[in-house]
């Protein structure tokens, strides 16, 4: 431990500076500017390095954080990547994109704001990039065998690296025509700029991992005839059904799931041409759900020219502190001011929908109404109907599973009571060879949860193939604990 008296010295909370909003929302650049080196030192040295950190186990992937904050403010950023990549494949994704549960957990915030984990992870695998640290560890010895990895989220992406170093052979196939699946199509770019996965997709094509995109699995080449391919199957399709939302006027032109939308305008930013491409330009817009992707909505829509943006939650407005029903160290909801919010729109909670209204098969507004909450359920209240205009319309309510049902010959992969495909404590199926992984058997759940099972499922399949493994293994299917 650098400086055992840093958190009494160092009692601010400095994060990141986000670029001036009327500049930022005119192109698709990443918000945040690089953290000053001399403040990471100083929020670094605000670790105590607890004898039980709780931060670490806040963490799915059981990260090390207080060794490769103790680095940080040493100034040692080669071991500080080395500790950091020890239990994370990309701490780029993470960093930029994980919600930070380690930080909910971290003890310090009991009485303090607590250490800016985030961004220290984020400054640590950005300066390895930079200063050339982050390189192919191809397999000392090859085992002979194969595995199909479907699907190149982070899930599948993590799966696919550890498997590789292994020693298998590893092919990623992909449905789309680049890899990545929502970390490229999902994500916008001024969240994550597509350059950070292009340097890691890099460093996997360098140490072996082969990646099949434009091929879908169950239609270009069956299930059963991939499973006849390769040794093992790793499942890790995601959980890409969107949650529907069914009321009168559904069917109008201008209401649109949020994906469908997120993806034309990640094609676009990324040089495609996307033919009849859902745009916000000049429209009121209302986006349905207030999560993480509702806010990806929203600051695409912002960058779009929207003429209005209104993002409408059936519930209450979650507290900006803690409730008393999640203490610390448990990762709390709260109402959370992401980028986005901070840039343009408005926010209501407590709106039920009641149907989407329209001329001539074309969406003019929103009718909505206030939630009132009859013997537990969220129900809209009888004569508090308003109509929002609206011309565009953004489903953003959740998934439920995979889309598609997954069949070896006549056997059918198992669903959980919530759609999601079954899998045992060792995440493999009841067809012998094949197993499942990340949102495709968890549910649509946090980035740091794929890339924890993604791992976990490759010393599952190491140990299948190979009678034994020396993968780690983070996490076992659906685990919980104080993550989420």
């Amino acid at each position: 431990m650098g400086d055992p008296r840093g958190f009494l010295k160092v009692t601010n909370r400095e994060t990141a500076p986000a670029r001036a909003i009327e500049v930022r929302i005119k192109d698709w650049k990443e918000v945040y500017e690089k953290a000053d080196q001399g403040t990471l030192v100083k929020q670094a040295s605000r670790c105590m390095d607890c004898g039980i950190a709780f931060c670490h186990h806040g963490c799915p992937l059981g990260n090390l954080i207080p060794e490769w904050n103790d680095l940080t403010w040493r100034e040692n950023g080669k071991e500080a990547i080395e500790r950091l990549h020890a239990t994370n494949n990309f701490p780029e994704f993470t960093g930029k994109l994980c919600p930070a549960p380690c930080e909910s957990s971290c003890v310090l915030g009991i009485n303090q704001p607590p250490v800016t984990i985030k961004q220290i992870e984020a400054s640590i695998i950005e300066q390895a990039f930079e200063r050339g640290w982050v390189e192919p560890h191809a397999p000392e010895r090859m085992t002979g065998k194969t595995v199909a990895v479907v699907g190149s989220g982070p899930a599948g992406l993590a799966a696919a690296q550890q498997l590789t170093r292994a020693g298998h052979t590893v092919a990623v196939y992909e449905k789309d025509d680049r890899i990545g699946g929502l970390l490229r199509y999902g994500i916008p770019d001024f969240k994550m700029e597509k350059v950070h996965l292009a340097k890691r997709l890099a460093q996997m094509e360098a140490e072996g991992t082969r990646f099949r995109p434009n091929v879908t699995i169950g239609k270009d080449i069956s299930w059963d005839e991939l499973l006849k391919r390769y040794e093992a199957v790793l499942v890790a399709t995601g959980s890409d059904k969107p949650r529907n939302l069914d009321v009168p006027g559904r069917e109008l032109e201008g209401v649109h799931f949020a994906m469908d939308y997120l993806n034309q305008a990640n094609r676009v930013v990324a040089g495609d041409n996307v033919v009849n491409q859902i745009v916000a330009a000049g429209k009121n817009v209302v986006i349905l759900g207030g999560g993480d992707t509702g806010a990806d909505c929203l600051g695409t829509a912002t960058r779009q020219g929207a003429l209005s943006v209104t993002t409408l939650a059936i519930g209450v407005q979650p507290p900006t502190e803690r409730n008393s029903n999640q203490p610390w160290p448990t990762f709390p909801t709260l109402y959370e001011i992401s980028s986005a919010h901070e840039e343009f729109g408005e926010r209501k909670y407590l709106a039920s929908t009641v149907e989407f209204v329209g001329e001539n098969g074309k969406l003019t507004g929103v009718m909505v109404a206030d939630t009132e909450f009859v013997d537990g359920k969220r129900v809209p209240k009888a004569g508090s109907e308003v109509i929002i205009p609206a011309d565009l319309v953004l489903l953003s309510l959740g998934f439920t599973g995979p889309k598609d049902d997954i069949a070896f010959g006549d056997q059918e992969l198992k669903r959980d009571p919530n759609s999601n495909l079954g899998r045992a404590d060792n995440y493999a199926t009841e067809v012998d060879g094949v197993f499942v992984a990340g949102d495709a058997g968890r549910g649509a759940s946090l980035i740091v949860w794929a890339i924890a099972e993604g791992r976990a499922a490759a010393a599952a399949i190491d140990e299948y193939l190979e009678g034994k493994t020396s993968l780690p293994k983070p996490v076992k299917p659906n685990e919980r604990g104080i993550h989420a």
